[in-house]
């Protein structure tokens, strides 16, 4: 086997663990967690903060003559924002989706996501040797960040591009926000009425008329952002789930509702908002149901994995030990003892939750083994399963699924029910999630340092400082957002969050629609069996607005016409690579830049307490934009996602 050469060699004297490395990434991990909880809540996806961080840490540190390592530990630091705000997005909001709070919690979110993040570092450390050096794994998006970082060494770092297409999205964020901080979801929504009818239904006979809902895309740099970085084919099921829901079942639920007649006779209520009720509490359930399964079917055509993964981390737990002799920089965790003796110490506060959620010693001790076993069992599997297809694609969601459903049995058995049950079950759902979030995140910057030289002891401990500072403050984009557009509602629908509320109030609190989401169950099995692409993706796409994931297929859209582009004017693998990552850095920024512009508009609405006093285009002479600005924001989209690496990738080769 040829021997592995880091690109620092392991005797260097470079500045690493420095103060303004650690600080960059702290202040990269705040902004990027809290663009990645819109983001998450809004589309139901997340995107790895690796890239972005990367090229920040290069632009910001080359100002004061950093080295590559200091700008290691700063990536390293910063995505753990990321991680973080993924693992709680999935699984906090349920608290409130589910009714057990009225709103986020400040200090019980933040212990759960302290606990869990805490814990994910921890147990990686144990596993790094295994997962980052042993393991004969690929690391796609590892490899693909470490060679960012590799030419930026050479003089161009790609922050222009990063800060040029956040800014850009900022400003239409600010634009189409501004008429009193009213969020623009798309500009023409449309009811198509379908030929009436008349049937018998239950002995009677109904005159209807059925109808669905068009939508066009969200005018949302960010939500084409996501749809260019995962790509055409991601993105057309994630569509095709919505268009199943929209034009398909929406309609058939109207059909099949007789009883909504007498609302339309009324005239307070239009087809739009029978469309809408209809989705919410019917198709939304159904999708539910179709997520179960999926996430299940996903984790057992990983099983192999799954079980490596298992396997791998039990021996190396037997394994730990401090490393004794003279050990080169890149062979030093932080000390196994140390790590073992915090583990345990960290099953304290765990269990201090678990019996303020359950109101239960007994049951929270329970709760408090069940966490930790199987805390670090998934959080082995996540750490294999990134090192398998990279962090944007860890199924975290299904890992979380089944610890929730193990501890809600236990709380069921224990005779733990109604809400307190429900926040027991949940929280252990959330610091599972944290844990495994930052599992999987971790073991890719790992791999990252491993490449380039990094020392891990000091990589792993800028992850806990990351961690502890971030679960201090990323409680308040949360808070914030879910006050101003509110969790759950159709700007911010948490499609996971309400997967794990549903099952949570299903099982512990007897509240789970059945019927529904035993019919979306079915519907998964026939997606199984037909081979259909991705069930959870077509699930996903049911269960969020149309306008959102429409966006996303125009980004996947966006991505194939440059790959069409590139072909037909036949560029090197070479200017290929180039222009896409080029296209990434700029996705990055117009997802970063929609969301955090976001992000201080909700925190500008509840500092003043009055969204009309703030400032309005109507004031200078402008209104709303029109349909004609949103598609000239299209526009402008393919132009920078596709002209500008199409030009950008043969000028610079």
């Amino acid at each position: 086997m040829k021997e592995f050469k880091p690109f620092v060699p392991a005797d260097t004297d470079l500045k690493e663990f420095t103060f303004r490395a650690v600080l960059l990434g702290v202040l990269m991990a705040l902004a990027l967690g809290a663009a990645n909880a819109y983001l998450g809540m809004k589309a139901g996806l997340t995107v790895a903060a690796t890239f972005p961080a990367a090229v920040v840490a290069m632009a910001a540190l080359r100002i004061f003559n950093g080295t590559v390592l200091e700008e290691n530990i700063a990536r390293t630091t910063a995505s753990v924002g990321e991680a973080l705000i993924a693992g709680a997005i999935f699984t906090i909001p349920a608290f409130v989706i589910s009714g057990v709070w009225e709103q986020l919690h400040y200090w019980e979110s933040t212990l759960i996501m302290l606990v869990g993040g805490v814990l994910g570092v921890l147990f990686v450390i144990i596993l790094r040797r295994s997962l980052v050096e042993e393991a004969d794994l690929p690391f796609p998006e590892s490899v693909a960040a470490a060679e960012i970082v590799k030419a930026g060494q050479g003089g161009q770092t790609g922050a222009v591009y990063v800060f040029s297409s956040m800014g850009l999205a900022a400003l239409w964020e600010l634009i189409k926000n501004s008429n009193g901080i009213q969020i623009v979801k798309d500009y023409s929504r449309t009811f198509y009425t379908m030929a009436s009818s008349k049937i018998e239904m239950l002995g009677q006979k109904i005159s209807y008329g059925g109808g669905f809902i068009f939508e066009t895309p969200a005018a949302s740099p960010a939500l084409v952002g996501v749809g260019f970085i995962v790509g055409l084919r991601v993105a057309a099921v994630l569509f095709a789930g919505a268009l199943m829901g929209w034009l398909f079942l929406v309609p058939v639920g109207i059909f099949m509702n007789p009883g909504l007649n007498e609302l339309l006779a009324g005239g307070q209520h239009s087809w739009k908002d029978i469309a809408m009720e209809v989705w919410f509490r019917q198709i939304r359930p159904l999708a539910v149901g179709t997520m179960i399964v999926a996430a299940f079917y996903t984790l057992y055509n990983l099983r192999g994995a799954l079980f490596s993964g298992i396997s791998k981390a039990l021996t190396d737990l037997r394994k730990a030990k401090v490393h004794e002799g003279e050990v080169s920089r890149l062979e030093i965790d932080l000390d196994f003892k140390k790590v073992l003796i915090a583990i345990g110490l960290m099953a304290i506060p765990t269990f201090i939750l678990y019996e303020f959620f359950s109101g239960s010693v007994g049951g929270a001790l329970f709760l408090t083994f069940i966490m930790i076993v199987l805390g670090f069992l998934f959080t082995a599997v996540a750490g294999y399963l990134v090192g398998l297809v990279g962090s944007s694609n860890n199924p975290i969601s299904g890992l979380t699924l089944s610890a929730l459903l193990i501890s809600a049995v236990v709380m069921v058995a224990l005779g733990i029910t109604g809400p307190s049950g429900v926040m027991g079950v949940l929280g252990v759902a959330g610091v599972v999630c944290c844990a495994a979030g930052i599992a999987g995140d971790m073991t890719q910057d790992l791999k990252v340092g491993h490449i380039l030289g990094g020392t891990p002891w000091r990589m792993e401990l800028g992850e806990i400082i990351g961690v502890i500072i971030a679960s201090l403050f990323l409680v308040w984009p949360m808070w914030a957002m879910d006050s101003v557009y509110h969790i759950g509602s159709e700007e911010l629908p948490a499609p996971q969050a309400g997967l794990m509320a549903l099952m949570a109030k299903g099982i512990v609190g007897g509240e789970m629609a059945w019927p529904l989401v035993v019919a979306g169950m079915f519907l998964a099995v026939g997606l199984i069996l037909i081979k259909a692409p991705s069930p959870m993706l077509i699930a996903v796409g049911m269960y969020l607005p149309l306008h959102s994931t429409f966006a996303i297929f125009v980004g996947g859209i966006v991505r194939w016409l440059l790959e069409l582009a590139m072909k037909k004017r036949h560029y090197s693998d070479e200017e290929q690579t180039r222009a896409e990552n080029i296209g990434v850095l700029l996705s990055s920024g117009l997802i970063a830049g929609e969301a955090l512009m976001a992000v201080f508009l909700a925190f500008l609405v509840l500092g003043t307490d009055l969204a009309g006093s703030t400032f309005k285009l109507s004031d200078y002479g402008l209104e709303q934009p029109s349909v004609l600005l949103g598609l000239l924001v299209f526009v402008g989209l393919i132009y920078l996602l596709v002209g500008i690496p199409l030009k950008k990738a043969r000028t610079s080769s």
